[in-house]
């Protein structure tokens, strides 16, 4: 394994390094960083042209220089990379700093949601092959694919921000919007669960007056103002959590599993107002990551409490039911954090922003009005984004996921009178991920890449927006920082990818054969 893996890294060496020499000769030579300065009337032109060519080493022939440029990035392994300097004599690594952060912030989230719930339907919809639900998200997901990012942001902008923010200063829902709501999420979740068509009607009536009746306690309680779950609900969605995440882990039928994930609801109820005080009391990312480590220590000691053989599956179950009880209570937190938030007078009750990164104006200090402005700044670009990618999860998770189910295999695991969620996610989900997983870390490489019209339409400031810029001022230096960047972690993604396939197939096996 050890011989494959530096044999792959001599190979992608060798192509990162050849495809770095080509793109900087052909930028070079397509461009003349000089070209505004050679026309220009100023009288002190003659003497930029001459900073600017010894400060890029502009006299050098392209083919040598590249060796130059080769020369600072190859310092890197003894800790001192040099990518230059910019046409504005400022450090390219610096500009490299600030940009990266920036572009995980917009796209992790973004590519994150997309596989979740690009995969999630992809599966449905296999599983209801040619049903409703199965065709409405063909429909969709085709559509979502094929609509221009800056339009959707376009749309996001005027309806979730301008016309949100217009609707909080009387936050009524309307009756024809509740109607309107609570007949889509019916159609929805009919489609969904599904069944003969008595049984659709059902669910449809169900869940079409269930939504209205919350769509006007929401509305009457003036709940859009000043959110919030409380213990109550809290505890009633970690019920919900404990349930889910046990049919999908292990199935119902294992009960120490079960008890687990109870007993994590449970404790998550008896620390709720414990948490709130450390909240207010000691905020920060050093007290999330004190309580996530704790989650995982409670999760182990209960999965060890109530499983007496076969521990692991227990433990799994209880840690990834405390840790999105945990998601649930940090957004609590949030909510509450929301009316506060929306009084100052930086926000003035128009909390969600149509462009920007964070709000200049909202004083530092409150761990909690920060990371909220962070997260409501995020939202539109993180939705833009989503609606974009994760249409393509669903068609290519929904077909493998399909040719899956027809193996000699999936036939002969039904035959032996396994359940389906065994069938489903022991034998054929983890097959489906072998060809998905070359996508994902693809798309995970190229979170460093930016999304250069989302970052423009948003006013973000990332590792797009560097590109964009390098192109239009001839700056073949941040040019080549940015490509070096993704590049080398796109290379480096087709390695993970062949290290994957061996992880979640043992019939593979790298460098065998």
């Amino acid at each position: 394994m050890l011989a494959y893996i530096f044999r792959r890294l001599g190979i992608l060496s060798v192509i990162l390094f050849g495809s770095s020499f080509i793109l900087y000769n052909l930028a070079a030579i397509s461009g003349d960083p000089l070209e505004a300065l050679r026309t220009s009337s100023e009288p002190n032109a003659k003497q930029q042209i001459l900073a600017l060519t010894r400060s890029l080493q502009l006299d050098v022939p392209p083919p040598l220089r590249y060796f130059l440029w080769l020369k600072g990035i190859l310092a890197g392994f003894t800790g001192h990379i040099d990518f230059g300097k910019t046409r504005d004599a400022q450090l390219v690594s610096s500009a490299i700093a600030t940009a990266i952060p920036t572009t995980i912030r917009l796209v992790f989230l973004a590519t994150i949601t997309a596989i979740v719930l690009g995969i999630t339907i992809g599966i449905v919809t296999a599983l209801r092959q040619y049903s409703r639900f199965d065709y409405a998200m063909t429909f969709v997901s085709f559509l979502m694919f094929s609509l221009p990012i800056f339009w959707v942001a376009v749309l996001l902008k005027e309806f979730l921000a301008i016309q949100f923010n217009n609707f909080l200063a009387n936050p009524q829902i309307p009756i024809k919007w509740t109607i309107g709501l609570s007949i889509a999420t019916g159609i929805i979740w009919a489609a969904v669960i599904s069944g003969d068509r008595k049984r659709v009607w059902q669910i449809f009536g169900v869940v079409a007056v269930a939504n209205a009746a919350l769509l006007t306690l929401l509305s009457v309680t003036s709940w859009f103002i000043k959110p919030g779950l409380g213990p109550i609900v809290v505890f009633g969605m970690s019920i919900g959590i404990a349930y889910g995440v046990t049919q999908l882990s292990t199935g119902l039928q294992n009960k120490a599993a079960l008890r687990s994930a109870q007993t994590m609801a449970v404790i998550a109820l008896v620390l709720y107002y414990p948490n709130q005080w450390l909240f207010d009391h000691h905020a920060g990312w050093l007290l999330i990551l004190v309580q996530l480590v704790a989650t995982i220590g409670i999760a182990f000691a209960v999965g060890l409490k109530f499983a007496k053989i076969d521990r692991a599956p227990t433990i799994r179950t209880a840690a990834i039911t405390g840790f999105l009880i945990g998601i649930i209570t940090l957004l609590d937190k949030f909510m509450q954090t929301w009316n506060p938030y929306m009084s100052t007078d930086a926000v003035n009750f128009r909390p969600i922003p149509t462009t920007g990164q964070v709000n200049s104006l909202l004083e530092p200090g409150n761990f909690w009005f920060t990371t909220l402005d962070i997260l409501v700044h995020m939202i539109l670009p993180t939705i833009a984004l989503t609606l974009i990618s994760f249409a393509g999860y669903i068609r290519y998770s929904r077909g493998t996921l399909l040719e899956v189910l027809n193996q000699d295999y999936i036939r002969t695991a039904r035959a032996k009178g396994l359940n389906e969620r065994t069938v489903i996610m022991r034998h054929a989900f983890r097959n489906t991920m072998i060809p998905l997983t070359t996508i994902m870390v693809v798309d995970f490489a190229g979170l460093i890449g930016g999304a250069i019209i989302t970052e423009r339409v948003f006013g973000w400031i990332g590792m797009g927006t560097l590109f964009n810029k390098a192109i239009n001022s001839f700056d073949l230096n941040l040019l080549m920082a940015v490509f070096f960047i993704t590049a080398s972690l796109s290379v480096l993604a087709n390695l993970v990818a062949d290290l994957l396939y061996s992880a979640l197939d043992p019939r593979i096996r790298a460098g065998k054969g």
